[in-house]
């Protein structure tokens, strides 16, 4: 198992759900900015991405649930 096209995929949308969540708790990236859901969005997509060849039922069921949990709250917040 390489860092294959799928794999590169799920590393960097891990990498992107963390540094979101660092960002928020350092408060340079807070909750009700667009920006938060949208990169926890963006990063469970890609490790939903990385999942398609090397399937695992409980990461998909939490990816699932994080990518609509954050469409719940971009929706929430209008474009400005």
């Amino acid at each position: 198992m390489g860092l294959d096209l799928l794999n590169l995929a799920g590393c960097a949308g891990a990498a992107l759900v963390v540094i979101a969540y660092l960002g928020n708790q350092q408060g340079w990236l807070p909750a009700g900015d667009r920006h938060y859901p949208l990169a926890n969005l963006i990063g469970s997509s890609l490790i939903l991405a990385s999942l398609y060849r090397d399937w695992n039922l409980s990461a998909a069921i939490i990816e699932g649930f994080w990518a609509m949990i954050s469409v719940y709250g971009l929706a929430k917040r209008p474009f400005r």
